[in-house]
C-alpha cells in the first residue's frame, strides 16, 4: 500500500521539486525574466492574463479535439485494413510510414493555401500528426493474432470476420488506448505548430505574440497550459483503460 501511494503521488512530488529547484536558479543567478522566467514570474502572468490565455486555450482544446477525433475514425479504420489483410499491410504501411516521417509542419503553408488561415489548417494539422499511432496499433493487434488461436476458431465454425471482430478487436483494445495517450499529445502539438504559422487565435498565436513582445512570462504561461491539457486528457484515456481493459493489465493490478 506505501508503493501504490508513493507510486500515485511520485509525479507530483517530481513536479514540485523540479518547480522549486527552478525558481531558486532563477533567484540564485539573477536570470533576467525576458530570458528564462521563473516559475513564480509565469505564476503571475498566468493570473494576470488569466482571461485571455483561458479564450487562446479554449479555442486550442476544441481544434485540437475536432482534428484526434477524425484521427480516430480514419486511424482505426486504416488499422483494421491493414492489420486483417497481409496484402494490404505489405502494400500500405511501408507508405504510411514514409508519410509519417515527413514534417508535418511543412504541411501547414499548403494547408492554408487550401484552406485559408483559421481552424481548417489547425484541426488538419492535429489529425495528420497524430492518426499514425492509432493505426499503426490497432494493426498491430491485428496482425498479431496468433495463428493456432485462428485456426481453432476457424475449426469451431467462425468466419473471418467473426475472428476480426470478435477476437482481433477486443484483444487490440489494448494497443487501442496505448495509442490514444501518445496521439493525444502529438495532436496538441499539431495544434499550437499550425496556430503559430495560420490562426489569429489560439495558444500558438499567443505564443507568437507574446515572444514578439518580449513577454517570456506570458509564453511560458501558454506552454503551461497546453502541456496541462494534454496531461489531462492523457490520464483520461489512462483512466478509460484501466477500466475497460482491466483484464489486460490484472498482473499489475495484483503488485
Amino acid at each position: 500500500m506505501h508503493n501504490k501511494n508513493l507510486e500515485r503521488w511520485s509525479p507530483w512530488i517530481l513536479l514540485a521539486a523540479t518547480i522549486i529547484l527552478w525558481q531558486i536558479i532563477c533567484s540564485a543567478f539573477n536570470v533576467s525574466e525576458f530570458i528564462f522566467p521563473s516559475p513564480w514570474a509565469i505564476a503571475t502572468q498566468l493570473v494576470e492574463f488569466a482571461s485571455v490565455i483561458a479564450g487562446h486555450a479554449w479555442r486550442t482544446y476544441w481544434v485540437t479535439m475536432a482534428g484526434f477525433g477524425i484521427a480516430i475514425v480514419v486511424g482505426v479504420l486504416l488499422g483494421f485494413v491493414i492489420g486483417s489483410s497481409r496484402l494490404a499491410y505489405a502494400a500500405v504501411y511501408p507508405l504510411m510510414t514514409a508519410f509519417n516521417a515527413l514534417p508535418k509542419a511543412a504541411f501547414v503553408p499548403i494547408l492554408v493555401v487550401w484552406f485559408g488561415i483559421g481552424v481548417g489548417p489547425a484541426i488538419l494539422t492535429a489529425f495528420l500528426i497524430s492518426f499514425f499511432p492509432i493505426m499503426v496499433n490497432i494493426a498491430t493487434g491485428l496482425a498479431t493474432l496468433e495463428p493456432e488461436l485462428e485456426d481453432v476458431l476457424r475449426v469451431l465454425g467462425a468466419k473471418r470476420w467473426d475472428v476480426l471482430t470478435k477476437v482481433g478487436l477486443p484483444r487490440s483494445m489494448p494497443y487501442f488506448f496505448g495509442s490514444l495517450k501518445v496521439a493525444i499529445t502529438l495532436a496538441f502539438v499539431g495544434t499550437t505548430v499550425s496556430e503559430m504559422t495560420a490562426a489569429n487565435e489560439g495558444i500558438g498565436y499567443l505564443l507568437i505574440s507574446a515572444g514578439s513582445s518580449m513577454q517570456m512570462g506570458l509564453a511560458f504561461a501558454g506552454l503551461m497550459v497546453v502541456g496541462a491539457m494534454a496531461m489531462v486528457m492523457y490520464e483520461l484515456f489512462s483512466w478509460i483503460e484501466k477500466r475497460t481493459t482491466g483484464w489486460a493489465h490484472r498482473g499489475s493490478q495484483g503488485e
